[in-house]
């Protein structure tokens, strides 16, 4: 039987005792919109920006610059952890699957290099949860970051919210609320591998 996250993380929340902490690995602006308005009311959220696969660097501190804006626009009680520039964790994760697919082998090195460094700053930090905005997606397998992200809670000791935040209407909403603020949008994930796929109009 195929796996609901969505349906599950609402069962997670159901049970939540007080509001425990949780840390969100944010992609972008535009795909943390959305998963905000669903995760503030039941959590203390910490943002953690790391992103090392988008290139250039340049479109990288956009990126996080939205991403600030955002948290003026919406007034939430979110916290902001900025990861430095590392391109070069995204570059050595990607050697030898430059070829693969969108969507491949690749991209799974790169969500799990993601998952693992929030995972990771999660347990360092003390936070009870933690879980990633990738799942908005609709070009993104759901089941692939789950599976990813619950590995990396049992390597870490750190709960694994799980998710599928583009069910229930969440992709639509984080498109609205984009337009509604005036967010920046871009069309790929960042990496110099999507940008060259010349078959997909936007994978975000």
């Amino acid at each position: 039987m195929k796996a609901n996250y969505s349906l599950d993380m609402q069962k997670q929340i159901t049970v939540l005792e007080g509001r425990p902490s949780l840390l969100l690995h944010s992609c972008c602006a535009p795909c943390s919109s959305a998963a905000l308005e669903r995760l503030c009311p039941h959590f203390d959220v910490t943002i953690l920006y790391y992103n090392p696969n988008i290139q250039p660097e340049a479109e990288f501190f956009k990126r996080l610059l939205w991403q600030k804006k955002l948290l003026e626009l919406l007034a939430l009680p979110v916290r902001l952890l900025e990861a430095p520039y590392r391109g070069e964790d995204f570059q050595k994760a990607a050697a030898g699957l430059e070829g693969e697919p969108e969507g491949g082998a690749r991209c799974t090195a790169c969500f799990s290099l993601r998952l693992e460094e929030t995972a990771k700053t999660a347990q360092e930090l003390g936070f009870d949860y933690f879980c990633t905005t990738l799942s908005v997606s609709p070009h993104k397998d759901a089941a692939r970051i789950n599976v990813l992200g619950a590995a990396m809670g049992a390597r870490y000791g750190v709960r694994w919210l799980c998710s599928d935040f583009k069910k229930s209407g969440g992709y639509a909403r984080s498109i609205a609320l984009s337009r509604e603020l005036g967010l920046y949008r871009q069309k790929t994930c960042g990496c110099v591998y999507s940008k060259n796929n010349s078959q997909q109009e936007t994978i975000l």
